[in-house]
C-alpha cells in the first residue's frame, strides 16, 4: 500500500470522548506531524519572505474541560506568538484539512490590514477558483472564494475594518476524503503550491512588496 501523509487516525482524534483522552491522542498521531511541517515551512518562509519565521504547534493549553475540535501549526515572524499579527496556517478539523493566512481578533492592526485588502480586492482573483474566505477561525465552515466575490468577500473586509472581534481567513480546504489520499510528496507539492498563492496577500496585509 502507498503510504499516505495523513490517515483517518489523524481525523479520528477529533471524535474521541474527554479532553485527556483526547489530548493524548493528538500529542501521539498529529503533533509529531505538525511539528515536521513546522520545520520545513518556518524555512520556506524565512527564505521567500527575508525575515526569520517561527512555527507555533498548538498545545490547547488553557483548556480545563472541553476538548479541542480543530488543531494546527501557525508560522509568523515572530518567536513569542503569532495571534496579534497576520500568520500563516496548516491545521485540521474533524472533516477537513485547511491550509490558509489569517488575521485573528487578536490583531491590534487589522483596520489598516482591512483598508489595504480593500484597496486591492482584485488580489482575490488571481487565487484559484477552489480557495475559500471565512470571518471566523473557530468555525470550521467556510464560503467558496468564487460565490464570496459577488458579495462576501467585500462584507467580510469591510466587517474586519469595522467591528472589534472579526477576523477574515482566506486559503484551501480539503475534504477529509481527498486529505488522506496524498502521500507526503503530494501534500507538501500542495501546501507550497498554496503558499504560493497566497504569499500576496499577506504582503498586502503586512504592507509590504
Amino acid at each position: 500500500m502507498i503510504k499516505t501523509f495523513w490517515q483517518d487516525k489523524d481525523f479520528d482524534v477529533f471524535q474521541i470522548d474527554g479532553l485527556e483522552n483526547r489530548m493524548t491522542a493528538l500529542i501521539e498521531n498529529v503533533r509529531p506531524k505538525f511539528e515536521g511541517l513546522g520545520k520545513q515551512y518556518s524555512h520556506y518562509f524565512s527564505s521567500v519572505l527575508g525575515d526569520e519565521f517561527f512555527p507555533h504547534v498548538a498545545k490547547h493549553a488553557r483548556r480545563s474541560v472541553n476538548p479541542p475540535n480543530d488543531s494546527w501549526v501557525a508560522f509568523a515572524p515572530y518567536k513569542r506568538g503569532y495571534k496579534a499579527i497576520p500568520h500563516f496556517q496548516i491545521g485540521l478539523w474533524g472533516n477537513h484539512l485547511f491550509i490558509i493566512v489569517a488575521v485573528i481578533y487578536e490583531a491590534p492592526d487589522k483596520i489598516a490590514i482591512a483598508e489595504r485588502l480593500l484597496k486591492k480586492k482584485s488580489l482575490f482573483n488571481k487565487l484559484p477558483s477552489d480557495f475559500i474566505v471565512s470571518g471566523d477561525h473557530m468555525r470550521p465552515d467556510a464560503i467558496p472564494l468564487k460565490k464570496a466575490k459577488k458579495e462576501e468577500l467585500e462584507q467580510l473586509l469591510v466587517r474586519l475594518h469595522d467591528v472589534k472581534k472579526a477576523e477574515f481567513l482566506v486559503g484551501r480546504h480539503i475534504p477529509r476524503e481527498d486529505a488522506v489520499k496524498f502521500t507526503e510528496e503530494e501534500f507538501l507539492k500542495l501546501v507550497e503550491e498554496t503558499f504560493e498563492k497566497l504569499i500576496p496577500i499577506y504582503k498586502t496585509m503586512i504592507n509590504t512588496k
